[in-house]
């Protein structure tokens, strides 16, 4: 059973979490005991990250156990894959909205900045629903205030090829916003819908950032200055987001080193540091890209990537050097986020430095574009 057909079980299912001790979670291995303290006080919060999801409820144990364990407070999930339907997109967020009401201890739906203080209090998961793609709005920008009103806080106006609205970093002619596309910046602005422009090429980014009248995001990206490729970030661009008093996050992906080398903690941490000292200590975070389970390295998930890989290149979506599995070496754990804070200590930055890359750099931009 998929998860879009699910609905029928889903109305029928509920655990009574409540009931359910909570529990100090073990740290992630190797990690000092002050990144432990750190990570269990801060808000933790990763700008592209998706929750385990079943294919069959009630909500297993094991997972649930996995999302608490995680100290993870929230995350921005991706909705809508790279090209879904409008139908479709609707069908998933109805998924997810039914998902959060039959288990209400353990996930809450993210709509305001409010909301990432009452799930950590409550010690609960927070979703922040968000688009990569534009294929459901069918460039039509009244369906910006209808997702909006869905829940969705985070939207993209390109993936990696050209939407109605912009062009992405594999899009060919290289264009920038659309006349729809400037008339989409302003609905997302009135809506107070958080503007990402992690998929979006030069043009598109600088013509983002100029009409845009509140910051923007780079939720999920690399630098360039460590490794050129067309999803990592020039310098200038960095600086320009953190001036307008967005946040860049720094992605698990392979592409954060050349093929074929599998990056490591090292290589994460070398385009992290490097956003740092571009954009300043306000302005840097966590977008995983990727889901809060470990990345299965068996037959049977390499056989899954491939298959992943071969459809998005038939797609004409994959990026270069999408040949490697999605994740880096060092941070194939729910707790990614806790090692990274303890790379950044052993790197010498501060525990206060430490908990805005956690998340709260993210929920202060954030707070200033939803008000």
């Amino acid at each position: 059973m998929n998860r879009r057909q699910l609905f029928p079980v889903l109305g029928a299912a509920v655990l009574p979490f409540a009931a359910r001790p909570l529990f100090a979670a073990a740290p992630a291995p190797g990690v000092s005991a002050e990144a432990h303290s750190i990570y269990e006080r801060a808000l933790v919060f990763d700008a592209n990250l998706a929750p385990p999801l079943p294919d069959d409820l009630p909500y297993p144990a094991a997972l649930a156990d996995m999302v608490r364990n995680s100290g993870v407070t929230a995350v921005k999930t991706s909705l809508g894959g790279s090209g879904e339907s409008f139908e479709d997109t609707i069908t998933e967020i109805a998924y997810f909205q039914r998902l959060i009401e039959a288990v209400p201890d353990l996930f809450l739906q993210v709509r305001a900045a409010a909301d990432f203080e009452r799930a950590k209090r409550e010690r609960r998961f927070g979703i922040v629903f968000s688009f990569e793609s534009t294929n459901m709005l069918d460039g039509k920008l009244e369906r910006i205030e209808l997702f909006r009103n869905l829940g969705v806080r985070v939207m993209q106006l390109s993936y990696n090829k050209t939407s109605p609205f912009a062009a992405g970093v594999m899009a060919d002619p290289p264009t920038g916003l659309t006349e729809l596309g400037h008339k989409a910046v302003a609905a997302m602005n009135k809506e107070a819908i958080a503007i990402d422009i992690s998929h979006a090429n030069a043009a598109t980014s600088a013509d983002v950032l100029a009409a845009s009248t509140v910051p923007v995001l780079i939720t999920h990206a690399g630098v360039t200055a460590v490794h050129a490729h067309p999803r990592n970030k020039p310098d200038a661009l960095l600086r320009a987001v953190a001036d307008k008093g967005g946040c860049v996050g720094i992605y698990d992906l392979p592409y954060l080193t050349a093929s074929p080398k599998q990056p490591t903690l090292d290589d994460y941490v070398a385009h992290l540091t490097h956003a740092l000292e571009i954009c300043g200590e306000d302005h840097v975070g966590i977008g995983s890209d990727s889901g809060l389970e470990p990345w299965d390295l068996s037959e049977k998930g390499m056989e899954a990537f491939r298959k992943m890989t071969e459809d998005r290149q038939k797609a004409g979506v994959a990026a270069p050097e999408e040949d490697r599995p999605m994740y880096v070496i060092g941070l194939n754990t729910p707790r990614r986020s806790e090692v990274i804070a303890d790379a950044l200590l052993k790197h010498g930055y501060s525990a206060r430095v430490a908990e805005k890359v956690l998340g709260l750099n993210f929920i202060a931009a954030l707070t200033r574009i939803w008000g």
